[in-house]
């Protein structure tokens, strides 16, 4: 919700001596405010009389007050050159200058006046909304104050101070400076009690601040005022929304939106309409909410409120490219649109257009400065290309007397947006006592990703594997090459190639066995919480055999924050030879299990707050002809992110899964995982 624009308040003419009675008549069209009449009527006075002084005051209050302000100061200026003393034609004069936005002019005018008249109240009124136009609010205040001391209780003066208040408390909002933006509603609350405007903007305010519990007290004040239910409705079913409580958000936005009935005001229906379809999104109702939109857009084709609506929809589902159309065209009705301009910055994100994201998103702030949303979207789409380091250490041991340590770190350097750099360096050593091998394996490799297009990136990665066995001492080249594809809405298909060392444990490594593997990962998600994930590999070996693995995961997200799903897992696994005292490798493996996850991304996890995954699964695997087995796994991580540039977390796995090591034994790791970000921001955006 943004502050109301200050209305420029007519100056009280405070000594009309010079009026003659027959002029009562334009008075009263200038009171009534029928500017178009005064301006005829006074037209008509200064034909019979025209050096009449008042007659042209008026006149040149009606011109003005109808539209015409340049007119106005033109006409105040020839009366001040007649009149140069006169206080009551400087008064109005100084007005025109409010009409027609001079504000510095103004504000150097209205000061002489003050030295010449400190008691005159029309002349701190207009000073005070001078500075205020000129968001010098604090200045603003102490004149409105003294305005008030020379006429105490002025109903102009009153609601000059009260809007003072609220324009500077947005202009703290903006600042992010919370509590001092809410110590000036407050303040404002105690000499206006209730006032509606004031317990919105502290709504409001509560919203960006994220203190939706405030919030959501301030909605519920607004609407003990019976005419005020609707307008509180709204607001509170968006703090649902951003609880994360969706179900209540459409059931408090649906009971206002039912309870319009005949209503016509705009300022109400269109807001609570508004609420209502984004409710229905919000809900994933998006059949009934495309009705409701086609329905109104039929009416109303070119309305930018309709457009942001029909846009948001298209971003829940994933139509981007009907987005950014529907954006475009809410820019064309008004390029200084906020949704229109944020809102085309989400949906080019969404399809990988990253540099037209960001202009968009700075378009904004050139019409919003400091705006939140626009701001915090900047800082996100920065952190996903500013260079980071990352380094994890774990130690994995199992019941077949297997030891491992290792040291991984990575680098990612972004040079621009579709262009990074990738190095990585590994350090493994690891150990069985009952067979007495010992090896130490370090990897090193250098890469790129490239974005060829939109919904295509290219990565390549070449290094060495060097290993330390307890007989054999070698350096072999390993490689991954893939494509990222994203070839229709809510689909992602990797395809690629890669060569490892199999390096589960010593003797596996003092082997030196090569892999070979062709993959491909397949993602599909839907609109109606359905997803669908499928893996596949085949792998030739230098020690003559060769796998095929198909993995297959169907799932159901049960919440979005945080994220909770349910899924089955299906595995299939089949080697050309069988050599069990070597590695796992079974002509046919089957495994299904049924698992729950949640996770608290830490991509979206504040500064100074904890994140978390946990993965639990049970079910059944079928090595060869054999009985089934039960499995399970756990997976877990807990972090805690430090500041927008660190994190750090711990993480652990265990699982009985044959397929889950090399040997087919039941597996442990532990791990420690540190990632920094190595700049505040990009190092191709100044």
């Amino acid at each position: 919700m943004s502050l109301k624009k200050l209305l420029f308040l007519s100056l009280i003419l405070t000594s009309f001596s010079g009026f003659s009675q027959n002029m009562q008549e334009g008075f009263t069209y200038l009171e009534t405010g029928k500017y178009a009449e005064a301006e005829t009527y006074f037209k008509g006075v200064l034909k019979e009389y025209p050096d009449n002084k008042t007659a042209r005051l008026c006149l040149g209050r009606a011109i003005g007050l109808n539209g015409n302000p340049e007119q106005a100061n033109s006409l105040f200026t020839e009366l001040l050159a007649d009149y140069p003393t006169d206080f009551e034609v400087k008064l109005n004069y100084g007005e025109s200058l409010l009409w027609t936005s001079n504000f510095p002019k103004a504000k150097t005018y209205f000061k002489s006046l003050i030295e010449e008249d400190p008691k005159s109240f029309p002349a701190l009124l207009s000073y005070a909304n001078t500075l205020s136009n000129l968001k010098e609010y604090e200045n603003a205040i102490i004149y409105v104050n003294k305005a008030l001391d020379v006429l105490p209780g002025n109903p102009n003066a009153l609601t000059s101070k009260k809007y003072m208040y609220l324009g500077y408390a947005y202009q703290n909002q903006q600042a992010q400076n919370y509590a001092e933006a809410e110590r000036l509603l407050k303040e404002n609350l105690t000499l206006f009690n209730n006032d509606k405007d004031t317990l919105l903007n502290l709504a409001n305010l509560y919203l960006i601040a994220g203190e939706f519990d405030k919030a959501e007290t301030t909605y519920n004040t607004i609407g003990e005022t019976p005419e005020n239910k609707t307008i509180a409705l709204n607001g509170l079913a968006l703090v649902k929304h951003l609880k994360s409580k969706d179900k209540e958000a459409l059931q408090l936005s649906e009971q206002a939106f039912l309870g319009l009935g005949a209503q016509t005001d705009a300022a109400l229906v269109q807001p609570t309409t508004e609420r209502y379809i984004q409710a229905l999104i919000w809900n994933k109702k998006y059949k009934t909410a495309n009705t409701l939109i086609s329905n109104l857009i039929e009416t109303k084709p070119n309305e930018n409120w309709l457009l942001a609506l029909r846009a948001t929809l298209n971003i829940y589902k994933s139509d981007f490219k009907k987005s950014v159309a529907d954006y475009n065209r809410i820019l064309v009705n008004d390029s200084s649109s906020f949704d229109g301009n944020l809102g085309k910055a989400n949906a080019l994100k969404a399809i990988g257009n990253y540099d037209d994201a960001y202009q968009s998103a700075e378009n904004t702030l050139t019409f919003y400065d400091k705006q939140k949303d626009a701001t915090n979207f900047i800082k996100t789409l920065n952190t996903s290309f500013t260079p980071f380091w990352e380094t994890k250490a774990s130690y994995s041991f199992d019941n077949g007397d297997n030891k491992a340590f290792g040291v991984t770190t990575k680098i990612e350097f972004p040079t621009s947006t579709k262009f990074k750099w990738l190095a990585n360096y590994g350090y493994r050593t690891t150990s069985n006592k009952v067979t007495d091998f010992n090896a130490t394996s370090n990897d090193f490799s250098l890469g790129l990703a490239y974005q060829l297009l939109p919904n295509l990136t290219f990565k390549g990665t070449a290094g060495v594997t060097s290993a330390k066995a307890s007989t054999n001492d070698y350096t072999q080249f390993v490689t991954d090459l893939a494509l990222n594809i994203k070839p229709f809405k809510l689909q992602v298909l990797d395809v690629g190639y890669k060569s490892e060392i199999q390096s589960f444990n010593a003797e596996l490594l003092n082997r030196e066995i090569v892999m070979h593997n062709i993959y491909a990962n397949y993602s599909l998600s839907t609109n109606f919480n359905l997803g669908w994930f499928t893996q596949y590999f085949h792998t030739w070996q230098n020690d003559n055999n060769a796998r095929n693995l198909l993995f297959t995961s169907l799932y159901y997200n049960i919440l979005a924050k945080p994220s909770l799903k349910t899924g089955l897992n299906y595995q299939y696994i089949t080697f050309k030879n069988q050599v069990p005292t070597i590695y796992f490798s079974p002509e046919q493996f089957n495994a299904g299990e049924v698992f729950v996850n949640i996770i608290k991304d830490e991509a979206i996890t504040k500064p100074k707050a904890w994140f978390y995954e946990l993965t639990a699964a049970t079910g059944l695997q079928y090595i060869e002809d054999d009985e089934s087995q039960s499995t399970y796994r756990i997976q877990g991580k807990l972090g805690y992110k430090f500041s927008e540039r660190a994190l750090l977390n711990l993480y652990g796995t265990r699982s009985n899964i044959a397929s889950a090591t090399a040997a087919g034994f039941t597996f442990n790791e532990i791990g420690l995982r540190f990632k920094w970000y190595l700049f505040d921001a990009p190092v191709f955006r100044k």
